[in-house]
């Protein structure tokens, strides 16, 4: 049986994407396209779908490092943020895009609430990755 662990993370994530556009409880917001990904960025995304490709990475890491919550999240996708002539820094992304993505997953019921744990992944949402995967498999084994 193929996981998420068998195929590339950037093959699934585009994939999982994809499918995610059908899923009704998905929705991009309407000031997604004003807003920047954290302070380490200058700009907001150029890609017209960013919104389902963030939804489906959360989902993934979600999945394999869960249960996890915004804070955790916004950790994982932050970056260094340019102080000048002073050395760069770590810092966080925008939590307020992780919460968002994080509560539409669990409104189409692929992830779960853990008790003061944050999210884990739910066995709607493990099926649906797990299925994803598989497909990612065999375009790439054919």
């Amino acid at each position: 049986m193929v996981t998420v662990y068998d195929v590339p993370p950037e093959k699934l994530i585009l994939k999982a994407a994809e499918k995610l556009k059908q899923v009704e409880a998905i929705a991009v917001p309407e000031w997604a396209e004003f807003v920047k990904t954290g302070r380490h960025t200058e700009n907001a995304p150029v890609q017209e779908n960013w919104w389902y490709i963030r939804a489906a990475s959360v989902m993934r890491k979600v999945y394999t490092k869960g249960p996890i919550g915004t804070s955790r999240l916004a950790a994982e996708y932050g970056g260094f943020a340019d102080r000048g002539s002073k050395p760069n820094r770590a810092v966080k992304g925008s939590r307020a895009i992780a919460r968002r993505c994080l509560i539409q997953l669990e409104n189409a019921g692929f992830l779960a609430k853990d008790k003061k744990n944050g999210r884990v992944i739910s066995p709607k949402g493990q099926s649906f990755l797990d299925n994803v995967a598989k497909e990612v498999y065999d375009e790439m084994n054919n």
